[in-house]
């Protein structure tokens, strides 16, 4: 801290507020850098002479001997400053260490979940976006990409993060993710699943199966038909039925992962963590299905990080598990076993604030395991603002109530805003009441987008801007949040 001592009592002597992330403070041969806030602005802080200080882009520090530069949080910046200190990319995990998803809306959620999961059996994936909550948010990948590495290089944290596409579905969207450095790629096969077969008799079945073409037919026979496969001391069998099934539900979506994988996986030049999402079916995943796919997937050759499949219940956004525990434990105890036996992981989807089940995915996946949350981190943004800023919550809190089902176009969640007490019964101090209440926590959850990108007549933002000066200025409050909260959720899960 020393060596950058002068340049920062410049900036003070020009009257900036400043304030140090000491735990950023790094070197490059004889440049030292340092993350600051000046003025409730994040800047990088460069001071010497080499080829870092070059390659910032930013403006020179007045009053200093040796030279000294002001860089903005810039994309190209975040480029630099991964070129120089790797640590600050993204990487990949692979299969033998849990990771969890935690998907930051905001950009400015990232410290709390690295504090959270520092000197932790595992692993942050803390880009975390699908193509949905970018539209909703008005975020791009770049913008969620360089909040993820800023934040890595401000806390000092050298253990590694990832970066998922999640639920992608178009080849577009996967080759924008996967360019721009993304370390996982989190595939949604919805659109190459039939969910119209689990509606068929068992003829209407049998008659579409024979409609298949020959080769595909004879491929599936072969391999499945009235063989019995064994993993981890379980047995499947595939009568004519089942085969039949499971082939019309996933066979395309089987065939779309592998192309997938041969065109953007297999030859990429890198490690990518590649999960398969086959959580978007009317029912649960019958572990025969999980296993057919898993042994067909692997004997085209394909590597899996983990894969996604539905289980029994419901996991609703940011509120805990709904449905027979004992039932879902055993289906998890099935899924697991098949996730062991072909050595990737099981992953676990809506994953936030299921506190019920964490303590059961921790020891039937033998901790490892993937767990995507995102919600929960803009649930506890909201209760930082009911408690600092009780205006503002309670016009977001009236905006989400009136806009509510708009948001469950994308979102099926059970709230039902009537159920939530009204605001003009509540005092100040009751607001952060709310974010414990599962209806308002839900109708808070899935309006997030209409929140930030509400406009008035004139397009001013309604809530954004006010929103995000109160999150800055209460930056600490929103960091211990996250700590309690995510790391509730690290806790019960083992780790």
């Amino acid at each position: 801290m020393q060596a950058l001592q002068s340049a920062i009592e410049a900036l003070k002597s020009g009257g900036a507020d400043v304030r140090t992330y000491d735990r950023s403070l790094d070197r490059h041969e004889d440049v030292h850098l340092l993350m600051i806030k000046q003025d409730g602005v994040r800047y990088l802080l460069a001071q010497g002479n080499g080829p870092l200080y070059d390659a910032l882009e930013g403006e020179p520090v007045q009053g200093v001997s040796e030279p000294a530069k002001l860089c903005p949080l810039s994309h190209g910046n975040r480029l630099v400053l991964n070129r120089f200190f790797p640590y600050t990319a993204p990487r990949a995990f692979g299969t033998q260490i849990a990771t969890i998803g935690l998907g930051d809306r905001l950009g400015i959620a990232s410290p709390g979940h690295i504090e959270t999961v520092r000197g932790k059996a595992i692993r942050p994936i803390l880009a975390q976006q699908s193509i949905r909550e970018l539209n909703l948010t008005g975020r791009d990948y770049k913008e969620v990409l360089d909040a993820a590495c800023f934040a890595a290089f401000q806390e000092g944290y050298k253990d590694g993060f990832g970066a998922d596409g999640d639920h992608l579905k178009v080849e577009a969207d996967i080759e924008m993710a996967l360019g721009l450095g993304f370390t996982m790629l989190t595939l949604d096969c919805s659109e190459h699943i039939d969910n119209s077969i689990e509606g068929l008799s068992d003829a209407e079945i049998k008659a579409k199966y024979a409609g298949l073409s020959a080769d595909v037919r004879s491929h599936y026979e072969n391999k499945f038909l009235n063989r019995t496969f064994e993993a981890a001391g379980i047995g499947f069998a595939f009568n004519e039925l089942d085969l039949a099934k499971n082939v019309l539900i996933y066979g395309k979506a089987i065939d779309y992962m592998e192309h997938i994988f041969v065109r953007y996986i297999r030859d990429a030049g890198r490690e990518i963590d590649f999960e398969i999402s086959i959580d978007e079916t009317l029912t649960p995943t019958d572990p025969k299905s999980h296993f057919l796919i898993a042994r067909e997937l692997y004997d085209r050759g394909l590597t899996l990080f983990s894969m996604a499949p539905r289980f029994c219940g419901e996991f609703q956004k940011g509120i805990d598990y709904i449905g027979d525990v004992a039932q879902f434990e055993e289906e998890l105890r099935v899924h697991a076993a098949i996730a062991d036996h072909f050595g990737y992981k099981l992953s676990i989807h809506s994953g936030s604030d299921k506190f019920t089940v964490f303590p059961m995915i921790g020891e039937h996946t033998k901790g490892r395991f993937h767990l995507k949350t995102a919600g929960t981190n803009w649930l506890e943004a909201m209760r930082v603002v009911a408690k600092k800023n009780p205006d503002l919550y309670r016009r977001m809190h009236a905006y989400s109530r009136e806009h509510f089902h708009e948001a469950t176009a994308y979102y099926h969640v059970k709230a039902d805003p009537d159920n939530v007490k009204p605001l003009d019964s509540v005092s100040d101090e009751q607001l952060p009441d709310y974010l414990n209440d599962d209806d308002a926590r839900q109708m808070l959850h899935i309006t997030y987008g209409l929140l930030l990108q509400a406009k008035d007549a004139s397009g001013k933002p309604l809530f954004k801007d006010e929103f995000f000066r109160t999150m800055e200025a209460n930056e600490q409050e929103y960091r211990d949040a996250l700590v309690q909260h995510i790391g509730k959720h690290v806790a019960l899960l083992g780790k």
